[in-house]
């Protein structure tokens, strides 16, 4: 089976992901992304452990309402995609929470009509999916799917050292109720 991500070690997860206090705390975001003829452009600006987000769309007719909300934690990247192939874009930002866990989430919308944007949510970890589960999420996408991989830490292990692997949950980009909803495809354990 292709690997996801690149071979990481836990050490060098944590290494990459666990510094809240360090020089990016706080900084500001700014990236623009394009596919199929819209572009998102995603700010974050603030300090602390919240920042103000906002996604502005550009290239669809009508015009897309630009997005503006509070986040808990620093916007670390962006991502567009079309993961149901449904030949409209998705944006998803990743957020990383202030503190030692470092818990990841993520900020999508689904370019609905062509003129909407309607939230995509990712549910809670399963209780199954949640054991040895302390924050230090990576997200990725990846062909088809949305790549969550955060270590695992067993009774007694430090929040710098988890001795339990890795795992990694793919998520498939389905209709839900009221919108969009991420849902769990294939869960992977290193």
């Amino acid at each position: 089976m292709k690997r996801l991500f690149p071979q990481l070690t836990a050490a060098a997860l944590l290494l990459a992901t666990a510094f809240p206090g360090s020089a990016w705390a706080g900084a500001a975001f700014n990236k623009t992304l394009k596919l199929q003829g819209i572009s998102f452009q995603v700010q974050s600006s603030g300090e602390g452990s919240q920042q103000h987000l906002t996604i502005t769309t550009t290239g669809a007719k009508p015009p897309i309402k630009p997005i503006h909300q509070t986040v808990n934690g620093q916007v670390v990247g962006a991502e567009v995609a079309d993961l149901n192939a449904n030949g409209l874009p998705e944006i998803y930002v990743f957020v990383q929470g202030a503190g030692s866990g470092s818990y990841g989430e993520v900020v999508a919308y689904a370019v609905i009509k062509g003129s909407e944007l309607s939230p995509i949510t990712l549910p809670e970890l399963t209780a199954a999916n949640a054991q040895g589960y302390q924050g230090h999420d990576q997200f990725q996408v990846v062909e088809s799917c949305l790549a969550r991989r955060f270590p695992i830490y067993k009774p007694g292990d430090s929040n710098a050292k988890a001795t339990g692997g890795l795992r990694q949950i793919c998520y498939k980009l389905k209709a839900g109720e009221a919108g969009f909803i991420l849902r769990p495809s294939s869960v992977l354990k290193f």
